[in-house]
């Protein structure tokens, strides 16, 4: 016979699908586990949210005017005045984007320093906050990217300290990093550890600045206090304003919303509001542009005039002085007054052609039209002339938004700049044209002035040189009142020009919450998550396990009776019922007796085979107390050690191993000779004997049904304690002999696999009376298929169950499982 039948049993496919109601109990059982991680989640949420440097979002909206409608009207009609309009947009939010705009508001911000306190393991920045001002020298370098710790001694004195690793050399004048050789300078060469007079200069190689004390100074909450701040460079400053977002609030409005996210509400409300006032100083500066040119070529040509204006008052009141002469006769007048309509053509002439060698030199030399002066301002008014120079100007906005979004090579870029080139030829070409034109009428009125010069000459001497007096003094009071004129309409367009862009909405800090960390949100992810880890963890435990540790585990293989459970023995000894005959295990045997009696339906005798799928089951531990438990119910009882492979039987009971079966079956030894009494009142004893080289052909042997007739004669109980079935066949040979077979699981170590398939190989024979009995439950696990109570369900309804907590203190061994704290338990159950 093969004694090794594992190969014999049938294929066993584990069952892979999750029933829900299952994990759902097991769930419930494991409250206390998602207990625990719903609360140490809760806790590093609340850590978290205490701990992290809040972050706020300010916003700001500008409306953003159509420059261009007036020139899309006529396009609006044939559907293209929303591209112009997006178009106009855009480049208005890239102009609010740019570095030069962000630069010049953070300039204005005047943030040069920052100040700092730590509080809470979070460092908070004091602005406008600040109990004392670092007043910088600019003219000398300053240390930037080091900490300049502050003690507040007293009123008087403060104490500065130094911290860092590599710092570098800034210049506040020029706004750039100092360059040298060694560019990064160790922070030890800079240190500082010193008491300083507040207002006293603090001054070495590399720094220059003086302390004061302000306003928010409180000696009550300052003194003492550990301060610091640090100086900054304005790329560093730029960089950690530059990462607002601007964006047009609806797609078809031309309202942009600019968003800023900083750890401090009021210094990013500050920065945002000087972003847009600088936007529409911008604006409001390039609108102003025409009239600031004006008035500075006005103010040049006054300074020659106002001089030659004086000198020629001053002539002609010296001469008349000189001659008593106050005014010209009637003859001199009339010569006068036409000489003086020809001076004031004259004057007009001078100053248009002045203005055209102007034009025609910064159209020669500039490459864009920002700082020209356009005709209307000089009061020309040159249809021609101006329609080029607005053709002119149009050309360079078109390139200027061309190059923004792509390169200088681009065939559309290279298209308007031959535009421009032509245009600016045509425009050289116009003025030529009207400055010839011009000096033909200049020539004109010079001539004429030469023919009135000489009747002039007939006049009296006295007359004549009074006339002359009086004309050079009105030429020039003409030309300085025409330019003071000019100058006084160009003071008006800038005083009454107002932003084309308007402020809806200023960045305001009242009254916004951080956006980070967002305190409900953590709390509800917290919480999600607390659920789920566990969720998660028991689902997979129990998906990748492949061990026995619910009764679920063993229904889904089979539907094998299951007569009951032995709780966890934290003893060394095997003898757990003998020894402590009152102890929660000793009561589950009990229980496991009472449904054997069922199974058989009263009857007085019984045989029992213990028997398991492989070692270390707890099979011998089993046969021990279960023999154990009917001895103590009165009854004689026999146990018998029919694993004569590995017999260990007697170790347990410190009995000999010399005579027992293997020596009865070769008639070695008689009956009384192998049975032995223990120290257990009605229990005797027969062991394996010495290991025999044919131990299936023993048992296989008519001598074996011989000492079991006997046997059954002497004893109300037998309890056979086998090898285990997955490994041999000698069970199957003896369960012929028994009325229940109990099988033996172990919670935590009995394979699903091997199980199943040694239980598939004893349903395929048909053996009547076979049980399952489920060993080592630890209750503290609120495993096998319950958290308060087990046994109700055990076995069809065999069974009684012990509650939560072994037996509330009806149990010997109660005591010491109260001894556990309630952290330990929860630690052991996890």
């Amino acid at each position: 016979m093969n004694d090794n039948s594992n190969t014999n049993f049938p294929e066993y496919q584990q069952e892979e699908a999750i029933d829900l109601k299952v994990l759902f109990v097991k769930f419930f059982q494991h409250w206390y586990f998602f207990a625990l991680a719903i609360f140490v989640s809760l806790v590093i949420a609340f850590l978290f949210n205490k701990y992290t440097k809040p972050v706020y979002e300010v916003s700001a909206t500008v409306l953003v005017q159509d420059k261009s409608n007036k020139e899309f009207n006529a396009q609006a009609l044939m559907g293209l005045g929303f591209m112009g309009a997006q178009q106009n947009l855009e480049n208005e939010i890239g102009v609010l984007n740019s570095q030069s705009l962000t630069v010049s508001a953070v300039k204005a911000l005047n943030v040069d320093v920052s100040y700092y306190i730590e509080q809470n393991f979070i460092t908070k920045e004091l602005y406008k906050n600040t109990p004392f001002d670092v007043v910088i020298d600019t003219s000398h370098q300053q240390p930037v990217n080091l900490k300049f710790y502050i003690t507040i001694l007293n009123n008087r004195q403060y104490k500065v300290e130094t911290e860092g690793e590599k710092v570098q050399l800034y210049d506040f004048i020029t706004d750039k990093v100092i360059e040298k050789d060694n560019q990064e300078i160790k922070a030890s060469s800079i240190n500082l550890n010193q008491d300083v007079d507040f207002g006293a200069l603090v001054e070495n190689e590399y720094l220059k600045f003086k302390v004061l004390l302000n306003y928010n100074f409180n000696s009550e909450e300052h003194i003492g206090k550990k301060l610091y701040f640090q100086f900054n460079d304005m790329n560093s400053l730029t960089r950690e304003f530059k990462n607002f977002k601007i964006e047009p609030i609806k797609r078809e409005a031309s309202i942009v919303e600019i968003k800023l996210k900083g750890s401090n509400l009021q210094k990013s409300s500050d920065f945002l509001n000087t972003l847009t006032q600088k936007y529409l100083d911008r604006g409001l500066n390039r609108k102003n542009m025409m009239a600031v040119k004006t008035i500075e070529f006005i103010d040049r040509e006054l300074i020659g005039i106002r001089d030659s204006l004086y000198i020629a008052e001053s002539q002609l009141e010296g001469f008349k002085r000189e001659t008593s002469i106050m005014q010209l006769d009637m003859e001199a007048q009339r010569v006068f007054e036409y000489m003086k309509e020809l001076d004031q053509q004259k004057s007009v002439l001078v100053v248009s052609n002045k203005y055209y060698n102007y034009l025609k030199k910064y159209i020669e030399e500039k490459t864009d039209v920002n700082d020209m002066l356009v005709p209307s301002a000089m009061g020309i008014d040159d249809p021609v002339l101006g329609e080029l120079i607005s053709t002119l100007t149009k050309l360079y906005e078109e390139r200027s938004s061309l190059v923004q979004s792509t390169t200088a090579k681009n065939p559309a870029v290279i298209q308007v700049e031959r535009k421009i080139v032509n245009v600016k030829a045509n425009l050289l070409e116009s003025i030529k044209n009207i400055v010839n034109t011009s000096n033909i009428a200049l020539n004109d009125i010079n001539g004429r002035i030469s023919q009135l010069s000489g009747k002039i000459n007939t006049l009296p001497s006295s007359q004549r040189k009074l006339l002359a007096f009086e004309r050079e003094f009105n030429l020039r009071n003409d030309l300085f009142t025409f330019l003071l004129q000019k100058r006084a309409e160009a003071q008006i367009t800038k005083a009454s020009n107002l932003p084309d862009n308007e402020i809806l909405d200023k960045a305001d800090p009242q009254g916004l919450s951080p956006v980070y960390p967002k305190k409900s949100l953590n709390y509800l992810i917290a919480l999600i998550l607390g659920v789920i880890f566990p969720a998660i963890y028991i689902y997979l435990r129990d998906y990748f396990n492949d061990r026995i540790f619910e009764k679920s585990d063993i229904e889904r293989i089979t539907k094998l009776p299951i007569i009951g459970h032995i709780v966890h023995s934290s003893r060394e000894s095997n003898l757990v019922v003998a020894e402590a005959p009152k102890s929660s295990i000793s009561e589950s045997f009990r229980s496991v007796r009472t449904n054997l009696q069922y199974m058989v339906k009263g009857k007085e005798q019984q045989t029992i085979l213990v028997t398991s799928d492989i070692v270390s089951a707890g099979k011998t531990f089993t046969a021990i107390n279960l023999a154990t438990i009917f001895a103590l119910y009165g009854k004689k009882a026999l146990l018998v050690g029919f694993d004569l492979r590995k017999p260990k039987l007697y170790q347990d009971f410190g009995l000999s191993n010399t005579e027992g079966i293997s020596s009865y079956l070769i008639n070695k030894n008689t009956l009384e000779d192998i049975i032995q009494h223990t120290h257990v009142e009605n229990l005797d004893v027969v062991m394996a004997g010495p290991v025999p080289p044919n131990p299936a052909e023993l048992i296989a042997s008519e001598k074996t049904d011989e000492l079991m007739a006997k046997l059954k004669e002497r004893y109300d109980f037998i309890i056979i304690d086998t090898p285990p079935v997955g490994l041999v066949t000698d069970a199957y040979l003896l369960m012929k002999y028994s009325d229940n077979n109990v099988f033996v699981i172990r919670q935590g170590v009995t394979n699903k696999k091997v199980f199943g398939a040694i239980i598939k190989d004893i349903e395929s024979r048909k053996l009547p009376n076979i049980s399952l009995l489920v060993n080592d439950v630890k209750l503290t696990k609120s495993a096998y298929g319950y958290g308060y109570g087990y046994g109700y369900g055990y076995g069809y309804g065999y069974g009684y169950g012990y509650g939560y907590g072994y037996g509330y203190g009806y149990y010997s061994d109660d005591k010491e499982a109260e001894k556990e704290s309630l952290l330990k338990r929860i630690f052991r159950k996890s």
